[in-house]
């Protein structure tokens, strides 16, 4: 079975919170130009969500969930609003979000059967093939899947005044000292949050930016001259790439890949230790990604491996599941022998009763075949672009492996 020849639709559920059945006593008052005199100050049970409603979306869940796995769903362990069915030879799979339906076999006939099935329960609005979900552009081509967002980055460079400004290379510059700058002008406030919460959504298809708008984001309570002109820098930067995306080819097997990296006191504010970890899915690009920063500041690489990386890894696998894959000995590359070393010889750390039950936690699952710690050399750890900022010619490199393309 090939997920990866999956076709996906898109259906609206019209006054999709109508349909959803009240488990609480909701009382109302008689709406304005609909009073019936004759009945005084009484006020109506709805039996019914109303748009306005805390209960709304909650109800329209429950009764959406209830009517598909009364005909056969199943719902997604990890993810609740994931639906599937399947026989021997194919897989329906069934994504909700609030009123809008995202759909994909790897059987036409079992989509067509899926939006026959509700529009005799729902009045539903076809849409035909995916093409653009929450933002993101959805280009599905014989050989795979493209996604972008280039609208949105097109508005950005409008709304924030950038479309008579210069392009560059990369979105920060390794010169680049990021700090509170407590003598510098202060900018406006409002403006630099709306700046980089925008930047902020649209990393969810240009894994490129993360580590810039990262840093950024750190500021935002006092912004500064110097980190508007940051934030502005990768508004630059997208300029010169805006129709970049993410690309999912269809040829090749699902194989998850853990990368694991950090920067020893990455952040200039609170010296703390940046780590990053990685999820891929060889050969179909790019699926997830993590930047945190943690307070300890020894023994960090086992520390975030322990806490970080290997749950998350485990987690993905336990999604996987959802999806009808099976993965075993997820490799998680890292760059730091001394980590690997360590979680190797527990005997060393048994002093250290904290640190020791997270390496035994990661040693438990390397024996049970969950994982395997696998030493990458640091010129071919994915994670760099995502802890620091790098040259171009590095730059370009990572983002090709991404599967960043235009």
């Amino acid at each position: 079975m090939l997920l990866q020849e999956l076709i996906v639709y898109q259906m609206d559920v019209k006054n999709a919170f109508l349909n959803g059945l009240l488990e609480e006593e909701v009382y109302v008052e008689q709406p304005p130009g609909f009073e019936q005199k004759t009945l005084g100050d009484k006020v109506y049970k709805l039996k019914k969500a109303l748009y306005g409603l805390k209960q709304v979306p909650r109800a329209w869940y429950d009764t959406l969930s209830q009517f598909l796995t009364d005909n056969g769903f199943t719902k997604g362990k990890v993810d609740r609003t994931l639906f599937r069915i399947q026989d021997v030879e194919s897989i329906l799979l069934v994504q909700i979000y609030v009123d809008d339906i995202i759909f994909g076999s790897t059987n036409k006939k079992l989509c067509d059967k899926f939006s026959n099935l509700m529009q005799g329960k729902f009045e539903m609005s076809m849409m035909g093939e995916l093409t653009f979900f929450l933002g993101l552009q959805v280009k599905q081509l014989k050989d795979g899947t493209f996604i972008s967002q280039t609208k949105y980055t097109r508005d950005l460079m409008k709304k924030f005044g950038m479309e008579e400004k210069s392009s560059v290379k990369i979105p920060m510059n390794t010169s680049v000292k990021m700090d509170m700058d407590t003598d510098g002008k202060h900018v406006d406030q409002t403006r630099y949050r709306a700046l980089i919460g925008s930047l902020l959504y649209l990393t969810a298809s240009r894994p490129d930016i993360t580590f810039a708008v990262g840093v950024c984001a750190r500021f935002q309570s006092a912004p500064k001259e110097s980190h508007m002109t940051a934030a502005k820098t990768i508004l630059r930067y997208l300029k010169g790439c805006q129709e970049v995306g993410l690309w999912y080819p269809k040829e090749g097997g699902f194989k998850p890949i853990g990368y694991s990296d950090s920067t020893i006191f990455g952040c200039r504010v609170d010296r703390r230790v940046l780590p990053v970890h990685a999820k891929c899915l060889k050969h179909i690009g790019f699926l997830v990604w993590q930047e945190a920063k943690l307070n300890s500041h020894i023994h960090t690489e086992v520390h975030r491996l322990g806490t970080v990386i290997v749950a998350q890894v485990l987690w993905m696998r336990q999604q996987m599941r959802d999806y009808e894959i099976e993965e075993k000995e997820i490799p998680i590359m890292c760059d730091n022998t001394s980590a690997i070393a360590i979680t190797r010889n527990l005997f060393c750390i048994q002093e250290q009763t904290t640190l020791m039950s997270r390496y035994h936690f990661i040693g438990d699952h390397v024996e049970k075949k969950d994982i395997t710690l696998e030493y990458i050399s640091t010129d071919k750890q994915l994670g760099d672009i995502f802890t620091k900022p790098l040259c171009e010619s590095r730059f370009e490199e990572l983002k090709h492996e991404l599967g960043l393309i235009e």
